[in-house]
C-alpha cells in the first residue's frame, strides 16, 4: 500500500476524529448546548427509524454508499471497523443481500473488528471469528487477508493489542467504524468508567455484561469468558466517521445519556458527542427516554434522510 505523510496511504484524507478536550457544555439549556456543538463543527446526527428492520436497512445503505463513494482500489482500500452482537445482525443480512444483487463489492475493503473473547477458540460458535464468518464474511467477496480480528488466544495479549493498533495505523486509519452499545452505554467492551482516550487492550468484563452475554452461551454465565481484547474508546473515536446502532427499550437510558447528557466516562457512548462525524441510528423503542423536544428536533433535521 502506498504511503503518504505519517504512514497514511497516499490519497487518503487525514483523520477527522474526536476532539474530547474543551467540552464546555456548562449548565446551558439543551438547544444552546447543541448550538455549541454545531459551532465547534462537531455535529452528531441521530437517525430515528420506526423499528429494528428499518434501522438495519438504513445502516446498511450508509455503508454501501460510503464504500461506493470512496471508490476503493487495491492500493487505496476502504477501511471498515465492525462490531458483533445482536445489534448489527440485521445490517449484515442487508449487506449480504446487497452484495448478491451487485450493489456493493468488498473486494477492496479492509476490516477490523472491535473485540474478541480471551481464551475462546476461534472455531467456537460464539467466538467473534465465527460470528463474523457466519453473518458476513462467508457471504461476500472480501479477501481473507483483508480481514482482521483480535486473537484472543495470543500468548501475549498486550502485545497482540499493540500489534492491532499498529495494523490499523498502517492501513491509514478507519474510514467508518460501526458499533453497538449495551444497556449501560458501553462501546465494544469498554465498560462504564473506561477512559475516553483508551486504546486497544485487555478488559475484564463486568457482571452485567457477563449476564447479558450469557444468552449466547445457553444462559449459563459460567460459560462466558471473563476477559476480552477490545479496541479502546479513543481507538473508535479516531475513525473518520463513527456510526452507532441502538435498538430496543432496554437501551433507552443509554441513548438519552449519549444525546442529552454530558460527556462522561460513566457512559462511554457519550464520547460520540465530540466526534465531528458521529451518527447514531436508533429505533423508536430506544428513544423512549428522550425529551419530546429532543426527539422532534432530530426527526425534523433528519427528515430528508429517512
Amino acid at each position: 500500500m502506498s504511503q503518504g505523510l505519517g504512514g497514511v496511504p497516499a490519497g487518503r484524507p487525514p483523520g477527522r476524529g474526536a476532539n474530547l478536550a474543551g467540552c464546555g457544555l456548562g449548565d446551558s439549556p439543551f438547544f444552546a448546548k447543541f448550538a455549541s456543538i454545531i459551532n465547534a463543527k462537531n455535529i452528531m446526527r441521530l437517525i430515528i427509524e420506526s423499528n429494528y428492520d428499518s434501522l438495519s436497512q438504513w445502516a446498511a445503505e450508509h455503508v454501501i454508499t460510503s464504500i461506493n463513494r470512496f471508490r476503493p482500489t487495491a492500493e487505496r482500500p476502504f477501511v471498515l471497523g465492525l462490531p458483533t452482537g445482536s445489534s448489527p445482525e440485521g445490517m449484515y443480512a442487508a449487506l449480504v443481500k446487497a452484495h448478491r444483487e451487485g450493489r456493493v463489492s468488498f473486494a477492496h475493503v479492509v476490516t477490523f473488528n472491535m473485540d474478541e473473547y480471551v481464551g475462546l477458540a476461534e472455531s467456537h460458535p460464539e467466538s467473534y471469528h465465527s460470528f463474523m464468518a457466519r453473518n458476513l464474511f462467508d457471504h461476500i467477496d472480501i479477501a481473507p487477508e483483508n480481514v482482521h480480528i483480535l486473537n484472543g488466544n495470543a500468548p501475549d495479549p498486550e502485545a497482540e493489542c499493540a500489534r492491532y493498533e499498529r495494523l490499523m495505523g498502517e492501513a491509514g486509519g478507519i474510514d467508518l467504524f460501526i458499533g453497538g452499545i449495551g444497556p449501560d452505554g458501553h462501546i465494544a467492551f469498554n465498560e462504564p468508567f473506561s477512559s475516553l482516550g483508551s486504546r486497544t487492550r485487555v478488559k475484564t468484563l463486568t457482571t452485567d455484561t457477563i449476564i447479558a452475554n450469557s444468552r449466547f452461551f445457553g444462559g449459563d454465565v459460567n460459560k462466558v469468558p471473563r476477559r476480552a481484547l477490545t479496541v479502546g474508546v479513543g481507538t473508535v473515536m479516531d475513525a473518520r466517521e463513527v456510526m452507532i446502532l441502538v435498538n430496543g427499550h432496554h437501551k433507552a437510558r443509554a441513548l438519552q445519556a449519549a444525546v442529552e447528557g454530558p460527556v462522561t466516562q460513566a457512559w462511554t457512548i457519550s464520547a460520540l458527542q465530540q466526534h465531528r462525524h458521529g451518527i447514531i441510528v436508533a429505533d423508536e423503542a430506544a428513544c423512549d427516554e428522550l425529551k419530546v423536544g429532543t426527539y422532534r428536533y432530530f426527526k425534523d433535521i433528519e427528515k430528508e434522510n429517512l
